[in-house]
C-alpha cells in the first residue's frame, strides 16, 4: 500500500495555519489584539526567511507559554465552529487536486504537521485525508494546557512518526510520496521514494538541486466548497481516537521525553 504525505502550511494552506486561527481565538476569548498581530508579523517573517530551525524554536515556546492554562475543549470548539471560514480561502487547489489524484490510485493520503492537533485532525477530516499526524499538547488532570509539548510533529519526530504508521499500516514507504515546502522537513521527505519540495524555501531548494528531487510551484489558493463535499469535523471519531492511541505507542518509545500525536485511519 503507497501513502502520500503532506505538509500542511504552505503546501496545503496558503499561510500558517496557527495565525490563521488567531481572529477565532480572539473573538472565543483566548487571546488579545496584540497577540493575533505578533502571531501574524511572525508569518510575514516565516514567508520572507524561511524558518529555522532555532526560529521554530522560539515560536514553539512562545506558543506553549501562551496556552497555558486553556481549556483544550474550548479550543476544539473554537476550531470546529470556524475551520471552514478560516481556511476555506487558504487552500491550494494544486495540492487538492494532488490528494484527488493519490486517491484515484489507491494510495492513502496523510496531513503531517507540526501545528496541533486541534488544527490538524479536523481540517484532514475536512478534506477527505485518510488520517494526520500532528504536534500533542500536554493537559492536566482538568483538560487544561500546561504549557509543555507531549508529542512535537516537526523534523525528525515527523519521521519517526511517519515510520510508525507504515509498520502498523503496512505502507510501502519506498513506493509512496511527500510533499513539503520546508527544509525542517527534509527528514520526512527522505522517509519515502518520491520525495517533492512545493514552494520551497532556500535551504529546501538547494538541496532539491543537489539531489534531483520534483519541485512543484503552488499558486492557486481556492474555495473549499466548490472543490469537495464538505464534512463536519468531529474530534471524536476514528482519527482523534487514533491520535490516543498513538500517544500511548510514543509514550512506551520514549518514556523520559515525549509522548506522540498520530492519527490514522
Amino acid at each position: 500500500m503507497r501513502a502520500a504525505f503532506f505538509d500542511l502550511d504552505k503546501t496545503v494552506i496558503a499561510k500558517g495555519s496557527i495565525p490563521a486561527f488567531g481572529r477565532p481565538l480572539r473573538r472565543g476569548g483566548l487571546v488579545n489584539r496584540r497577540v493575533v498581530v505578533r502571531a501574524l508579523i511572525g508569518q510575514l517573517i516565516y514567508l520572507h526567511l524561511g524558518a529555522d530551525s532555532e526560529r521554530l524554536a522560539r515560536v514553539r515556546e512562545s506558543l506553549l507559554a501562551l496556552t497555558k492554562g486553556w481549556p483544550r475543549a474550548r479550543v476544539r470548539e473554537i476550531v470546529r465552529d470556524t475551520l471552514l471560514e478560516t481556511v476555506e480561502p487558504l487552500i491550494y487547489n494544486e495540492a487538492l487536486e494532488l490528494m484527488e489524484a493519490h486517491h484515484r490510485s489507491g494510495d492513502r493520503v496523510y496531513l503531517v504537521s507540526a501545528s496541533p492537533e486541534e488544527i490538524v485532525v479536523p481540517l484532514a477530516e475536512l478534506l477527505g485525508a485518510d488520517g494526520a499526524i500532528a504536534s500533542v499538547g500536554e493537559v492536566d488532570g482538568e483538560g487544561r494546557y500546561t504549557g509543555r509539548m507531549a508529542f512535537y510533529a516537526s523534523g525528525e519526530g515527523k519521521a519517526e512518526a511517519i515510520r510508525a504508521l507504515a509498520a502498523r499500516s503496512g505502507l510501502d514507504l519506498a513506493a509512496s510520496s511527500a510533499y513539503s515546502d520546508s527544509a525542517t522537513d527534509i527528514p520526512m521527505l527522505e522517509t519515502v521514494g518520491h520525495p517533492v519540495a512545493v514552494n520551497p524555501d532556500r535551504a529546501l531548494s538547494r538541496v532539491a538541486r543537489e539531489r534531483g528531487w520534483e519541485v512543484r510551484q503552488f499558486t492557486k489558493p481556492v474555495r473549499l466548497r466548490n472543490k469537495v463535499t464538505v464534512r463536519a469535523p468531529l474530534l471524536t471519531t476514528g482519527l482523534a481516537l487514533a491520535a490516543g492511541a498513538a500517544a500511548l505507542w510514543w509514550r512506551a518509545r520514549r518514556p523520559q521525553t515525549a509522548v506522540g500525536g498520530l492519527a490514522s485511519a
